[in-house]
C-alpha cells in the first residue's frame, strides 16, 4: 500500500510539469486545472491499492488529458466542440508522454505556465496569488490568510486574474531563444516577488512566511530545467543567502534585528555554502546580471565573521556595477548605506535627497533618511522622517523598529552633557 503522505508529495512535485503539459493541450487555464484536479483525485483513489505508476507525472498528464477531453465533450452538448487540435494533441499514449517529459516541450510547458501567471497585465499581488494557486497548489484559504483578506475576496482576485490572462491571449507556440530569455527574466522577477512577500514577515507562523520557501522551490525547479542559466543561479543564490539569516533577523519579541547587530552564529551555514557555490558557478559564465550582483553583495556580508569585518569597499563597487546594469532609485538608496559607512552620513544624505520625489511613498527611504539625520544631530528633521516611515510601515515590526529609533533619540537628547 502506498503511503498517503508520499502521494501528497508526489502530486505536489508533479504539479508544475503536469499542469504545464495540460495547459498546452487545452490552451485554457481553467480546463487544465480542472483536468489536473481530476487526475489527482483518481491517484488518491487508486495508488494506495495498486501502487504508484512508473512515472507519476506522465500518469497524471495521461489521466488528466483524457478527463479534460471528456469534460470538453460533455460541455459540447451546450456549445460547439472546438477542433481536435485546439483541445488536445493527437497522440494519447502514456509512453509517448514519458519520452516527451525530458525534451524542450517539457521545459517550455513549465516556462509558459509560470509566464502566464506573471503576465504583465496583472498587478503584482494578482501575479503572486495566481502563481501560488496554480503552480504551487496552495488553497484559496491559505493564500487569503497570508494576504489578510477574506476567502471570497481572494477567490475573486484569482478569478479576475485568470480572466485577464485569457483575454490577453498568451501565445502557445514554442518561444524563440530571445523570447525564452525575456520570459525567464519576467518569471524570475515574479519568483523574487513571492520570496519577498514571505521574507518580510516577522512571525514565522504567519501564512505568508512559507512563501519564501515556495519561491526557493520554484527557483530550484527553473534551474533544474535551465541548468546553464547563470542569472537563475544568481537568483537562487541570492534567496538562499537571505533566508540563511532568517533565524537572526528578529528577536524573541519579534523585533527587527539589523544586519550589523545579528548573531551570526545563528545563520544557516549549509545554505550559505550552497549559495556561495552557486554564485561562483554563475560568475564563471562571465555574464554579469542584476541577481548575480545582488547575490555577490549578500555573499560579502555572509563571508564576514563579524559586522566590523565587512568589506564595504567591495560592496560599494558591486553597487556601482548594479546601478549601471539596472538603474533604480532603490539601488541608489541601498548604496547610500554603504556611502554612510565609507564617507559619512552627510555624503549619504546628499546622495538620497534627490530621490525624495520618486521614493516619497517608500518606507525604507524615510527610515534611512531619519537615521542619517539623527547621526548628524538634526533631531527635529529626523523625527519628521521617522514619523513618515511609521506611517508607511508594512508591518508592526517595521513600525516598532522606527519607534525604538525615536525613543533612543529622545533619551540621548535628555541626557546631561558631561563636563
Amino acid at each position: 500500500m502506498t503511503d498517503i503522505a508520499w502521494i501528497d508529495l508526489a502530486l505536489a512535485s508533479a504539479r508544475p510539469k503536469a499542469l504545464g503539459a495540460l495547459l498546452r493541450y487545452f490552451r485554457s487555464l481553467d480546463t487544465a486545472e480542472e483536468a489536473f484536479q481530476e487526475a489527482c483525485l483518481r491517484a488518491i483513489r487508486t495508488w494506495p491499492e495498486k501502487g504508484p505508476p512508473r512515472d507519476p507525472t506522465a500518469w497524471l498528464i495521461f489521466v488528466g488529458r483524457n478527463s479534460g477531453i471528456d469534460a470538453v465533450r460533455k460541455r459540447a452538448k451546450i456549445q460547439a466542440l472546438p477542433d481536435e487540435d485546439v483541445i488536445s494533441d493527437t497522440e494519447d499514449a502514456e509512453s509517448d508522454i514519458v519520452e516527451r517529459l525530458d525534451d524542450s516541450n517539457y521545459r517550455d510547458d513549465i516556462l509558459r505556465l509560470l509566464f502566464i501567471c506573471c503576465h504583465p497585465d496583472l498587478p503584482a499581488t494578482q501575479q503572486i496569488a495566481l502563481a501560488l494557486r496554480i503552480v504551487s497548489g496552495l488553497s484559496v484559504q491559505q493564500i487569503a490568510r497570508a494576504f489578510l483578506v477574506s476567502e471570497s475576496a481572494m477567490e475573486q482576485r484569482i478569478t479576475r486574474a485568470k480572466a485577464r490572462v485569457a483575454k490577453a491571449g498568451v501565445p502557445f507556440e514554442t518561444p524563440s531563444p530571445q523570447e525564452r530569455a525575456e520570459r525567464l527574466s519576467v518569471v524570475s522577477t515574479m519568483i523574487y516577488l513571492i520570496f519577498n512577500e514571505g521574507y518580510s514577515q516577522a512571525d514565522p507562523r504567519h501564512e505568508a512566511a512559507a512563501f519564501s520557501d515556495e519561491a526557493i522551490r520554484l527557483a530550484r525547479l527553473m534551474l533544474h530545467i535551465f541548468p546553464s542559466e547563470p542569472e537563475l543561479m544568481g537568483l537562487l543564490a541570492l534567496m538562499l543567502l537571505q533566508i540563511s539569516r532568517r533565524p537572526a533577523r528578529f528577536n524573541a519579541g519579534d523585533e527587527i534585528v539589523l544586519l550589523e547587530d545579528q548573531d551570526r552564529s545563528l545563520w544557516n551555514q549549509p545554505l550559505i555554502n550552497e549559495a556561495l557555490a552557486l554564485l561562483d558557478k554563475a560568475l564563471r559564465h562571465r555574464q554579469p546580471a542584476p541577481y548575480q550582483i545582488q547575490a555577490a553583495i549578500a555573499a560579502v556580508h555572509s563571508r564576514a565573521k563579524r559586522a566590523e569585518d565587512t568589506d564595504w569597499v567591495e560592496i560599494d563597487l558591486l553597487y556601482r556595477v548594479l546601478e549601471r546594469l539596472q538603474p533604480s532609485p532603490v539601488i541608489t538608496l541601498n548604496r547610500a548605506v554603504v556611502v554612510s559607512k565609507l564617507q559619512g552620513a552627510q555624503d549619504a544624505l546628499d546622495l538620497i535627497d534627490p530621490l525624495g520625489e520618486k521614493l516619497g511613498g517608500y518606507f525604507y527611504y524615510h527610515g534611512l533618511r531619519g537615521g542619517l539625520l539623527k547621526q548628524l544631530g538634526l533631531t527635529s528633521q529626523a523625527r519628521e522622517a521617522f514619523d513618515r516611515a511609521i506611517a508607511l510601515a508594512h508591518s508592526a515590526a517595521e513600525a516598532a523598529h522606527i519607534r525604538r529609533q525615536i525613543d533612543k533619540m529622545q533619551e540621548e537628547a535628555t541626557q546631561p552633557i558631561a563636563k
